[in-house]
């Protein structure tokens, strides 16, 4: 393992996961937890000898509500009270930077610690400096967006196709650009390894592909696949295999955290419902008719959400048969320690001058980039064998 000090600078640092992503280290340095739900730590140890070590992690990063990290972690409630109290007062010490407020792509979350510009090159130039600053307390930064699905962007408008005409609507103000768009043109801009873990769209545009590749800054995306869509990319395969063939595929999501809040809003819904919705036919080899995807909020179940699916297949002799899974699940113990592990990841590449689009990073993603507008590789064991093949190289 590297000694190396690996900042991760968090958009959304407040929120459910990022809290749960800073406890969690915190727990760790304390060998007060183990290192389940990582999915690297058990790996051979010559295959990660040389990303970042866990306990050499430090955080810091960005949100629309000031309060410290303590605040926060007693409103999203995911630690428990033994985990708590144990790094309370480290929690104390983190109050997020001022974020980028919009009510154009972010309408149910509005908090009062942004940025009082309204410029988007002032923005962008303050966000560079949050790095800067950040920077001198390590030795890489990486970003991460956890923040709050964004309203889906018009992801067809030219000033999109190339970094000069994205320069060109900076400076006009252009409202087509999202606040993850600025953090994200601000990391590049930097030479921050950048994660997008939400459905927004942002690096995935073509002008910010170029100008990573530009830069030579890792980027890897979109939206962290944690629980159901995991599930979904583990199974369709296996029914592949046994050429059952899947009729329809119902699934649903109930949730109550600051992200399904995020999510109740329309435009919010169609980011996500847009990556969750596109695994199964390119895995299967034709469209699934009746595949619906359905996300609501749920105040009561909090960080606690339940994703249910139910299949329809046909088998031999034109047969039914149906498989029902219920997976009760605790969003940010399924997300946190999948960011932490692209941060690493992200880190390790930039290291190994491996830059633009990052396809190897697939495994953590419902919808991953692809290099040249190629078709992602969506089946979980494939994916995994891409970022093992990676590492060995």
């Amino acid at each position: 393992m590297s000694n190396r000090k690996l900042g991760i600078a968090i958009i959304g640092l407040g929120g459910a996961v990022g809290t749960t992503m800073v406890a969690g280290i915190e727990l760790l340095k304390k060998g007060l937890i183990g290192k389940e739900g990582l999915p690297l730590a058990e790996l051979d140890a010559e295959l990660i000898k040389d990303l970042a070590d866990y306990e050499n992690i430090i955080f810091g990063g960005w949100d629309l509500f000031a309060e410290h990290l303590a605040k926060a972690a007693t409103t999203h409630d995911v630690l428990t009270h033994k985990q708590f109290v144990a790094v309370e007062e480290k929690l104390r010490k983190i109050k997020p930077w001022r974020a980028v407020g919009s009510k154009e792509f972010l309408v149910n979350i509005t908090g009062k610690n942004t940025f009082s510009d309204n410029s988007h090159r002032a923005i962008i130039k303050k966000i560079r400096k949050d790095l800067q600053k950040f920077k001198k307390s390590c030795d890489e930064v990486v970003v991460i967006n956890l923040a709050s699905t964004e309203k889906l962007a018009d992801e067809g408008n030219e000033i999109f196709n190339t970094i000069a005409d994205f320069e060109k609507a900076l400076d006009a103000n252009s409202k087509e650009i999202s606040p993850a768009m600025l953090y994200a043109y601000a990391a590049i801009a930097e030479n921050a390894p950048y994660g997008n873990f939400t459905p927004s769209v942002a690096t995935d545009i073509p002008a910010l592909i170029e100008f990573a590749d530009k830069q030579k800054v890792p980027v890897a995306g979109k939206d962290g696949k944690t629980g159901q869509t995991m599930i979904k990319t583990a199974l369709a395969p296996a029914l592949k295999t046994r050429a059952l063939h899947v009729e329809g595929w119902y699934s649903t999501n109930i949730l109550g955290n600051r992200d399904g809040l995020a999510l109740s809003n329309e435009g919010s819904l169609a980011s996500k419902v847009k990556t969750k919705g596109s695994v199964l036919d390119d895995i299967l080899g034709y469209k699934v008719e009746d595949h619906i995807v359905d996300i609501r909020y749920y105040r009561p179940r909090g960080d606690n959400k339940e994703a249910w699916d139910n299949i329809d297949v046909r088998g031999f002799l034109g047969q039914p048969m149906q498989i029902k899974i219920n997976f009760l699940c605790k969003d940010s113990i399924l997300a946190a320690p999948l960011a932490i592990e692209i941060a690493r990841l992200l880190d390790l590449a930039k290291r190994r001058e491996s830059f633009g689009i990052q396809e190897q990073l697939s495994v953590f993603f419902k919808l991953p980039m692809t290099k040249n507008g190629k078709n992602p590789e969506h089946a979980l064991h494939r994916q995994e064998e891409m970022l093992l093949e990676w590492l060995k190289s």
